[in-house]
Parts: C-alpha cells; structure tokens; sequence
C-alpha cells in the first residue's frame, strides 16, 4: 500500500496519539494502533514489525524521559553489596529498584513468551481471547478495589507478573502492558515507578520481535516504520511529565478503568462482534 504525505502525517498523529496513551498508563499501544492500520489496508506483515519500532523508539525515548522526571530511577550498575551478602548464586543484578524490576521483568519475559509461543499452537483462538479478556478484566477490579492499599513489593509476585505477562504476549501479540503494569501495582509497586518501569521493560520485548521479523523477512515497510516511530518519539516524554504531574491515586483509578475496558472489550470482540 503507498503511503502518501497526508497519510503518513496521519500515521504519525496515531503513534503519537497511542504513545502517550501506553506511556501515561503503560498499556494500549499496539492493542490501539494495530486494529487501526490493519482497517486502513496495511497487511498484518506491515503493520506488526512497524508497531514493533514504533513502540521500540517511543519507549526508549520514554524512559529516559521518565528517569530525568524522576518517576522512576534507572541504575543498571552492578549491585555488588546485595550479591555479596545475599545472592552470591547471582552473576549479576542491576543497583535501583526499578532497574531491578525492568531486569526481573526482561529475564522472565524470555521464558514466558517460548512457553506461550508454544502454547499458542494447540489452543484455539476463541479460549486465548477468553482468558486474556478475563485476566485483564480481573486486574483491572482489583487495582480499583485495592487502590487506597498501600503493601511492599512482592518479589515473588512480580516474577509471577513477567512470566504471566509475557506468556500472553508470546500467544497472542498482546496483553503485555495491562498485566505489567496492573500486576506491579497489584504487586505494591507505586504507580508511577510501575508505568515507567513498564516502558523500558516492554521495550526489551520489542526489540526481539522487532530483530525477529527482520531477519525472517529481509527486511521491512520503512515508511511505515517511519510513521509510527516520529509520532511515538514526540508523544513519550509528554506521557512522562503527564506521569508526573497527575496524583498517584488518581493515576491508579485511570489505570484500573482503562485495563477493565481493555479487559472487556476483548471479551466482547470474541463473542459479540
């Protein structure tokens, strides 16, 4: 399909557009952006790879813009005293929380998207959308029932969070974003250390999807790419000063509502539409 000027400025409105959204709450870029270019007449083999840098770039720049605000820290040091003391079996941890986080997140992420890569193959596509419609929705209550909690991170639940998270992104494309950033709340993170924390970690992610198609393609629809990336590039750090600015407690009901809609409408794309 050409792109035309109008049309690649309107691409790059949308990126903007679903950038700043996925960077504010840390989910809806691909699950926006996707559906979107697939209806204007791109093939699914343009649209996957593009969406991939897209949200490469955007969440890169989003991080860093992120860190410089001060919602998150990121200190990718090695954290000598803590394995030292504690977790001599360890090579390596980075030093900051967040980076901690990002790490554990990236590490799982591996794992759990081979497992649901392989997964994906003998489900059928019906009972996929049903449990990741059903799994975000429940995420989504909770963060809205428990929004006024305040707990400790759980370690334990945020290895549980990556590996669930990028399961469902190996079996489907998608689900990423809503059940990391939800899940680390659910987990006793702060809300706007876990959208930011979300930006960078999905950005691993898509980096080997990204890598993945190029090397099996040769290559792929650049303008396209190009389009998706100049709008998310200028949307990130406009997420991250929106992260900022906006108080925690009302970030977390924004959160909980936008992954209760997600979570439902997938639910209603299976089995109404």
């Amino acid at each position: 399909m050409e792109i035309t000027p109008a049309l690649f400025a309107a691409i790059a409105v949308l990126g903007l557009l679903c950038e700043y959204m996925d960077a504010s709450i840390g989910m809806g870029y691909g699950t926006t952006l996707t559906p979107i270019l697939l209806i204007v007449g791109f093939s699914p083999l343009e649209v996957v790879p593009a969406v991939l840098l897209g949200q490469l770039v955007g969440g890169t720049v989003g991080g860093l813009a992120h860190h410089r605000l001060g919602n998150i820290n990121l200190d990718f040091r090695r954290d000598d005293q803590l394995l030292k003391e504690r977790l001599r079996w360890l090579v390596y941890l980075p030093r900051s929380t967040d980076s901690k986080v990002i790490f554990i997140l990236a590490a799982c992420g591996v794992i759990g998207a081979l497992v649901g890569v392989f997964t994906a193959i003998n489900i059928s596509k019906i009972a996929l959308q049903t449990y990741i419609g059903a799994m975000v929705l429940g995420i989504g209550v909770i963060i809205l029932v428990r929004r006024n909690h305040k707990g400790s991170l759980s370690w334990k639940g945020l290895v549980g969070v990556g590996l669930l998270s990028s399961f469902n992104k190996g079996i489907s494309g998608g689900g990423y974003g809503p059940l990391v950033t939800g899940g680390q709340i659910i987990s006793g993170r702060e809300t706007k250390s876990s959208v930011g924390s979300t930006t960078v970690a999905e950005v691993f992610v898509c980096i080997v999807g990204f890598l993945g198609y190029v090397l099996a393609k040769g290559g792929i629809f650049w303008k396209l790419a190009a389009a998706t990336s100049i709008g998310s590039v200028a949307a990130a750090p406009l997420a991250a000063l929106t992260v900022r600015k906006v108080g925690s407690n009302k970030l977390k009901f924004i959160i909980g509502l936008a992954t209760i809609l997600l979570g439902a409408f997938t639910l209603v794309k299976t089995f109404i539409l």
